[in-house]
């Protein structure tokens, strides 16, 4: 048996191929192992539609991503590991917002810089954060007029 030098070359690009979407999967879904940088914490009240991986941005450009979500059982809120790059200083009185690209688009974490000189050290926290808006629970809002026991 005798193999085609072209179908020896096709098999290793398809194999290549292949080993580049993995990697491509694996650095945008968070699972590609611990990234380096700065890493913060911050406390929600929801964190809907962010999980693993989920962008951090400042200014609308990425500058890390979130390493972990847990709930904290004492006080019910979403506890989230933040990661993002050491040479972008973040004031220690920024805030963290759950934000949407729109109707359809993907979740993210907006950070909102403060005005302080003083910047967020390794492992410090975000105090000053908002949850993710619900979509649903605007319109329901928005149908019953305005007011949370939907009379008019």
């Amino acid at each position: 048996m005798r193999e085609n030098p072209v179908e020896v070359l096709t098999g290793a690009a398809v194999v290549l191929a292949a080993g580049g979407f993995l990697f491509y999967a694996a650095q945008a879904t968070g699972y590609a192992g611990p990234s380096e940088g700065l890493r913060l914490s911050a406390s929600f009240r929801s964190i809907e539609g962010v999980s693993l991986g989920t962008d951090v941005r400042l200014a609308g450009v990425k500058i890390g991503s979130v390493t972990g979500t847990a709930l904290d059982p004492a006080t019910f809120r979403a506890s989230t590991e933040l990661t993002v790059t050491a040479d972008v200083p973040i004031p220690d009185d920024s805030s963290a917002v759950v934000a949407s690209e729109g109707l359809l688009g993907g979740t993210f974490i907006e950070i909102v810089p403060g005005g302080s000189l003083t910047t967020l050290p390794e492992g410090g926290e975000i105090t000053d954060t908002q949850g993710a808006v619900s979509l649903l629970q605007l319109l329901l809002q928005y149908v019953s007029g305005g007011n949370e026991e939907g009379t008019p």
